[in-house]
Protein backbone atom coordinates (compact mmCIF):
# COMPACT_ATOMS: atom_id res chain seq x y z
CA UNK A 1 0.00 0.00 0.00
CA UNK A 2 1.44 3.31 -1.23
CA UNK A 3 1.15 6.20 2.04
CA UNK A 4 2.44 8.74 0.14
CA UNK A 5 0.17 11.99 -0.30
CA UNK A 6 -0.73 12.60 -3.97
CA UNK A 7 0.44 16.24 -5.03
CA UNK A 8 -2.42 18.70 -5.58
CA UNK A 9 -2.17 19.22 -9.76
CA UNK A 10 -0.27 22.88 -10.37
CA UNK A 11 -2.74 26.25 -10.72
CA UNK A 12 -3.71 27.45 -14.04
CA UNK A 13 -2.13 29.93 -15.27
CA UNK A 14 -4.30 33.49 -15.54
CA UNK A 15 -5.13 33.56 -18.89
CA UNK A 16 -3.26 36.62 -19.48
CA UNK A 17 0.01 34.91 -18.72
CA UNK A 18 -1.21 32.03 -20.88
CA UNK A 19 -1.63 34.44 -23.34
CA UNK A 20 1.82 35.72 -23.40
CA UNK A 21 2.77 32.09 -23.67
CA UNK A 22 1.20 31.59 -26.36
CA UNK A 23 2.26 34.55 -28.65
CA UNK A 24 5.70 33.85 -27.55
CA UNK A 25 5.54 30.28 -28.74
CA UNK A 26 3.72 31.38 -32.10
CA UNK A 27 6.75 33.66 -33.56
CA UNK A 28 8.89 31.70 -35.86
CA UNK A 29 12.05 32.45 -35.63
CA UNK A 30 11.56 32.69 -31.70
CA UNK A 31 11.93 36.77 -31.47
CA UNK A 32 11.55 39.12 -28.43
CA UNK A 33 8.25 40.88 -28.05
CA UNK A 34 7.10 43.75 -27.18
CA UNK A 35 4.05 43.92 -24.43
CA UNK A 36 1.93 45.74 -26.65
CA UNK A 37 2.15 43.20 -28.91
CA UNK A 38 0.92 40.82 -26.26
CA UNK A 39 -1.68 43.39 -25.64
CA UNK A 40 -2.83 43.69 -29.09
CA UNK A 41 -3.42 39.92 -29.39
CA UNK A 42 -5.18 39.28 -26.14
CA UNK A 43 -7.47 42.31 -27.67
CA UNK A 44 -8.19 40.68 -31.04
CA UNK A 45 -9.03 37.45 -29.33
CA UNK A 46 -11.45 38.68 -27.15
CA UNK A 47 -12.45 41.79 -29.22
CA UNK A 48 -16.91 41.84 -30.03
CA UNK A 49 -17.66 42.95 -33.47
CA UNK A 50 -18.15 46.42 -32.62
CA UNK A 51 -15.09 46.91 -30.51
CA UNK A 52 -12.73 49.98 -29.81
CA UNK A 53 -9.28 49.87 -32.25
CA UNK A 54 -7.64 50.92 -28.82
CA UNK A 55 -8.73 47.94 -26.73
CA UNK A 56 -5.88 46.85 -26.42
CA UNK A 57 -4.85 49.72 -23.64
CA UNK A 58 -7.19 47.68 -21.40
CA UNK A 59 -5.28 44.77 -21.35
CA UNK A 60 -1.58 46.47 -21.11
CA UNK A 61 -1.52 46.74 -17.64
CA UNK A 62 -2.39 43.37 -16.92
CA UNK A 63 -0.09 41.62 -19.85
CA UNK A 64 2.91 43.81 -17.69
CA UNK A 65 1.78 42.32 -14.35
CA UNK A 66 1.89 38.66 -15.69
CA UNK A 67 5.01 38.83 -17.25
CA UNK A 68 6.27 39.81 -14.64
CA UNK A 69 4.65 36.82 -12.65
CA UNK A 70 6.13 34.57 -15.55
CA UNK A 71 9.75 36.02 -15.82
CA UNK A 72 9.57 35.47 -11.45
CA UNK A 73 8.25 31.99 -12.07
CA UNK A 74 11.51 31.85 -15.31
CA UNK A 75 9.33 30.94 -17.75
CA UNK A 76 9.98 33.86 -19.88
CA UNK A 77 12.51 37.10 -19.55
CA UNK A 78 12.39 40.68 -19.34
CA UNK A 79 14.81 41.62 -21.64
CA UNK A 80 15.74 45.51 -21.04
CA UNK A 81 17.99 47.38 -23.05
CA UNK A 82 19.26 43.78 -24.71
CA UNK A 83 20.07 42.74 -21.44
CA UNK A 84 17.91 39.85 -18.85
CA UNK A 85 16.33 42.46 -16.59
CA UNK A 86 15.20 41.33 -12.83
CA UNK A 87 11.42 41.66 -12.93
CA UNK A 88 11.22 43.61 -9.48
CA UNK A 89 13.13 46.39 -10.47
CA UNK A 90 13.34 46.84 -13.83
CA UNK A 91 11.53 50.10 -15.24
CA UNK A 92 10.92 51.49 -18.84
CA UNK A 93 10.69 49.95 -22.05
CA UNK A 94 10.98 45.81 -22.13
CA UNK A 95 10.65 42.87 -24.68
CA UNK A 96 9.75 39.31 -23.30
CA UNK A 97 11.79 36.08 -24.46
CA UNK A 98 11.33 32.75 -23.79
CA UNK A 99 13.72 30.91 -21.58
CA UNK A 100 15.13 28.17 -23.67
CA UNK A 101 15.02 24.78 -23.14
CA UNK A 102 18.10 22.61 -23.19
CA UNK A 103 15.75 19.36 -23.81
CA UNK A 104 12.63 18.65 -24.53
CA UNK A 105 10.65 16.18 -22.62
CA UNK A 106 8.27 13.88 -24.30
CA UNK A 107 4.88 13.41 -22.24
Amino acid sequence: MNDAVPKPPPPELDPIAQAILDFLCLQEPPADVKPIEVAKFVATKRARRAASPNLWRRYLPAVRQQGKFLARQGRILIIHRGQPADPNSVKGLVRYRLVETDAKVDA
